[in-house]
């Protein structure tokens, strides 16, 4: 059997490439032409994917990518891993997902298998994609042509982490479209955890990413009640963390990043709002992460006084524009919230990062598209008033750091034990 994997990103072709070594052939679909002629070139895009594995599996006829969505009616199953954000007022945009249904529906065949992968609201598969699904092709689902949900688990940077060792929560909208979603995904997934239903599967996903979104929330909030009894939260996390029972550790940052865990939270309550629910736990983390940013400013401004200096007009170095460490993926990173709010402080901000070498167009930080990330080296990095640490890949050398910044504004908890930087370091 041949399977299609719309969208080529973080999620995609990692999923792409493990259905491809397993002796699935695999036709990855995307409307970016840039990414599809890069795999069909043996190119890697995403900083920890080898390009050596994917040329590999292009080569062996396994894995080959178009635009062409036409050609859905070629494949078994077609697995959807589209982005889901949010709006300018925080509601869920679904505009990915049902474009998507809308471009394979006219080419569905009878007995394929769809599954959405993409994070969402519970309902979405059953209700709003099932809708255009059917309307597109003209066949029911669960009758004429199965559906199902499974959320994608990804941890990008994690060296650790592999596709076929996570297990899989799969829900079908009939039974009988969930033995065909764990028939397909047990052909490379070791451990498959079917639920009820799809939108069981879709609350599971909002569930996992909640639980991360509440518990960093209650650390950041920590963070500050700690520090003005001037107690060190990450020793506190430290001590806490040697219980072996009833104790999990989660670490304060400048705020949450990445395509999930600042987004997902209000997915749920939009959803909770059409049953006339709240979601004031939720909705109350997600007002703490949102926060930190502002709070982590006003940090390196008070580090700033201290030298006798404030934001308006200082230099300000913003140190990791990716979301998280070792990933080149900066979606919905901080640093761009830490970057405006600088700006408009009166400070100059800029940034460096050796995976994010240059800001791509964004609709949300199109103000920033082209910015390139500053020079690692002791003038440039002395030339800065203030370096704001939002994310400290292994790659940017501490030591070198220490001797070269005038201030270091540290939200990671980065440079502890880090010769030379004492007398430097503001934790924020």
């Amino acid at each position: 059997m041949t399977i299609a994997i719309v969208g080529l990103g973080y999620v995609g072709l990692p999923l792409c490439l493990q259905f491809a070594a397993k002796g699935v052939p695999v036709l990855g679909l995307d409307i970016d032409r840039a990414k599809t002629e890069a795999i069909n070139a043996g190119r890697s895009y995403i900083r920890h994917i080898e390009a050596a594995r994917i040329a590999e599996l292009v080569q062996a006829g396994s894995f080959s990518a178009s635009t062409d969505f036409a050609r859905v009616r070629e494949v078994a199953a077609v697995l959807i891993c589209v982005p889901t954000p949010l709006k300018r007022n925080q509601e869920p945009d679904l505009s990915y997902v049902l474009k998507t249904g809308e471009a394979i529906a006219p080419h569905l065949q009878r007995g394929t298998l769809v599954v959405l992968e993409s994070t969402t609201y519970p309902g979405t598969t059953e209700e709003e994609l099932r809708a255009v699904l059917e309307a597109g092709s003209g066949l029911r689902a669960g009758v004429d042509f199965h559906l199902a949900y499974s959320p994608e688990r990804e941890d990008p940077g994690n060296p650790a982490s592999r596709v076929a060792e996570i297990p899989k929560v799969v829900g079908g909208y009939t039974p009988a479209c969930l033995a065909a979603a764990l028939a397909l995904y047990g052909r490379v997934i070791r451990t498959l955890v079917p639920v009820a239903n799809c939108r069981t599967a879709e609350a599971t996903k909002l569930l996992e990413n909640i639980f991360r979104s509440v518990n960093i929330a209650l650390v950041n909030e920590l963070k500050g009640v700690y520090g003005a009894m001037d107690i060190d939260i990450w020793e506190v996390i430290a001590a806490a963390k040697t219980k072996p029972f009833g104790f999990m550790p989660f670490y304060p940052g400048p705020g949450l990043g990445g395509h999930c865990i600042p987004i997902d939270p209000f997915y749920l309550s939009w959803k909770a709002r059409q049953f006339g629910l709240e979601t004031r736990f939720v909705e109350l983390a997600g007002e703490v992460n949102t926060a930190m940013p502002e709070r982590v400013v006003a940090r390196v401004d008070a580090a700033l006084q201290g030298q006798g200096k404030t934001l308006r007009g200082s230099r300000v170095l913003v140190l990791g524009l990716a979301y998280k460490a070792e990933v080149d993926d900066d979606r919905e990173s901080p640093s761009y919230r830490l970057m405006d709010l600088l700006h408009e402080a009166g400070a100059t901000a800029a940034y460096h990062d050796p995976y994010v070498p240059v800001i791509r167009p964004s609709r949300r930080h199109a103000h920033w598209a082209g910015t390139r990330s500053v020079a690692w080296d002791a003038e440039t990095i002395g030339g800065f008033d203030a370096v704001l640490i939002a994310t400290m890949h292994a790659a940017i050398n501490r030591e070198e750091l220490a001797g070269w910044a005038k201030l270091i504004v540290d939200t990671r908890n980065a440079m502890a034990g880090i010769a030379g930087a004492a007398g430097k370091v503001w934790k924020a």
